[in-house]
């Protein structure tokens, strides 16, 4: 492959951009290749990826795979990405500088994600990181570094910033003209003001960002501010046609991207989110195709819906007046035209610029009102509603700690705090279901009821004088008694056996079967053999241990 020769500053733009002027900005789930192509048929000149994360796509394959979806009729692109590591930045940068012609820095996102990912707007206060990020990509790759950057509220430091940018390496600026906290409701108009003070500031080509809804709006915007080109994003995205100056029907603008989607398959979720975007203004009369987009799993399910829109609208268009406005909008529901957001009063414009109250202030307004955190949170986005509980109203603060303490407890404090007092007192609270004083006295019992079984088991073995009643007694004297009838058995048997050695007993017949059987002693001592049982051959009969008798060797 070729090397390609790196160019810099107006000679990237002129020779590289085409001296693009009207721009689609990158947009998360937004602007995939079949949006790009679409736009790119009706006027756009260059465009963005949405934003991919740069340890994402250069870590995984199929991240990497799905995003860099391109092709020739694709160019001139420029790919975006947010990090905060130099290292990370520059690997995602080497993989994708064959597939585009410049790599684009996201310094403009404000959303809560980027917040906690520390990346986006919330890097512009770093300048030592945005510095090094930047030197890293201009000077390791082959590809020219552009910025997308977010105002101050201070002309002076934003002219400061983008200057800082400038020295940094940074080919291309684009300047949104909004401070990171305007977003949502409390988005405002963007302060083309800033913007112009940047172009005048710095040596590079600068597109403007912000408040472009039609082509008059994009010619006004190049007038007052002087940059080099106009991106867009909500303006495009209801109306890709922008930029050539034309609104038309929603109908044919769906049905040519969603011939570029069958052509270049993409997420369900982009085919859905513009959809929505098209039919904006249709589905706030359309509501139940609202729910069907919405609810649509396949993309032929959400052509049906595109279909059955079209067909609505085509209806409504065929009706004698049909031409005039509805609803304020400048033209009938059914034509690309801009969404314009309701703009918030110059007071929630100040708020919108100020810095989140510190937390203290939270807790201490929660504990008046009776609110969480979360509630006040709410409630400054909504002051309107009514976040007061039903019911039992605003609770009782714990005596320690500040929560809501229990209705009926003793100590009147909440669950954690009454649990460390009633330990330490060894008290109960049967509000909060805690019996450290009931578990303490059954300790207590058992341990005596212990003690007591022990001394009635270890006291026969000290008196002695037995309890005549005592079952244990009357066992030992059983056996007592058993054990004198054997001896006295054994002395008698004993004696026999000696008066046989010397011929002095009965005479032994032939057979064994005539010898006259034995006295056997039964476990009670009797002596009646004919009381036992008959043994068969093979029989294993038990029997009472034998005591064995030592006779005298003489």
């Amino acid at each position: 492959m070729a090397v390609r020769k790196k160019l810099e500053g107006y000679q990237f733009w002129e020779e590289t951009l085409k001296k693009a002027r009207y721009v689609v900005a990158p947009m998360v789930d937004q602007s995939e290749l079949p949006w790009r192509l679409l736009s790119r048929r009706h006027g756009c000149q260059l465009a963005f990826t949405p934003m991919f994360h740069a340890a994402l796509f250069s870590r995984e394959e199929s991240y990497f795979r799905d995003a860099m979806q391109t092709c020739p009729e694709d160019r001139p692109l420029i790919v975006q990405f947010c990090a905060n590591d130099p290292n990370v930045l520059v690997q995602a940068a080497l993989l994708a500088q064959d597939h585009c012609d410049a790599i684009d820095l996201n310094l403009g996102c404000p959303q809560s994600i980027a917040r906690r990912g520390h990346y986006g707007a919330f890097l512009q206060d770093d300048w030592d990181l945005l510095r090094r990020m930047v030197s890293a990509v201009h000077e390791r790759c082959s590809v020219p570094v552009t910025c997308k950057i977010r105002v101050f509220n201070d002309i002076q430091r934003t002219v400061e910033y983008a200057q800082m940018l400038e020295k940094a390496g940074c080919q291309l600026l684009t300047v949104h003209g909004r401070t990171k906290e305007q977003k949502g409701s409390l988005t405002g108009l963007a302060s083309w003001e800033h913007i112009k003070a940047v172009k005048d500031n710095v040596k590079i080509p600068v597109f403007a960002n912000g408040n472009i809804l039609n082509l008059q709006c994009v010619e006004k915007c190049l007038k007052e501010t002087g940059t080099d080109g106009i991106m867009t994003a909500e303006g495009n995205l209801h109306n890709p046609a922008l930029f050539e100056g034309r609104n038309p029907p929603v109908w044919e603008m769906a049905d040519e991207y969603l011939q570029l989607v069958r052509e270049n398959p993409c997420q369900l979720s982009a085919v859905r989110g513009h959809l929505f975007k098209l039919w904006h203004h249709s589905l706030q009369i359309h509501t139940d195709m609202r729910t069907a987009l919405a609810q649509g799993k396949t993309f032929d399910s959400l052509v049906a819906v595109s279909e059955e829109m079209r067909k609505r609208c085509q209806e409504e268009a065929s009706k004698p007046g049909a031409d005039q406005p509805t609803n304020g909008l400048p033209f009938p529901h059914w034509i690309c035209q801009p969404y314009i957001r309701p703009r918030g009063d110059q007071k929630e414009r100040e708020l919108a610029n100020k810095e989140r109250p510190p937390k203290r202030h939270l807790i201490q307004e929660g504990e008046n009102a009776g609110l969480s955190r979360n509630q006040i949170k709410r409630r400054m986005r909504y002051p309107h509603k009514n976040f007061i509980s039903k019911g039992l109203g605003p609770w009782i603060a714990c005596e320690k700690c500040g929560n809501p303490k229990g209705l009926n407890c003793v100590f009147n404090l909440c669950r954690a705090c009454c649990k460390v007092q009633a330990h330490a007192e060894k008290m109960d609270c049967p509000s909060h279901r805690l019996w450290f004083k009931t578990k303490e006295e059954r300790r207590k019992l058992w341990e005596a009821k212990k003690r007591q079984r022990e001394n009635t088991i270890d006291a026969p073995a000290d008196n002695k004088s037995p309890d005549p009643d005592n079952p244990q007694n009357s066992v030992q004297k059983e056996d007592s008694s058993m054990t004198a009838q054997v001896d006295e058995k054994c002395e008698t048997n004993g004696k026999e056996t000696q008066a046989l050695q010397h011929g002095e007993g009965p005479v032994l017949s032939e057979k064994a079967s005539e010898v006259s059987p034995p006295l056997i002693q039964d476990p009670k001592g009797a002596e009646n053999a004919e009381e036992l049982p008959d043994v068969k051959n093979g029989d294993i009969q038990d029997s009472p241990p034998t005591k064995v008798c030592l006779l005298d060797a003489e």
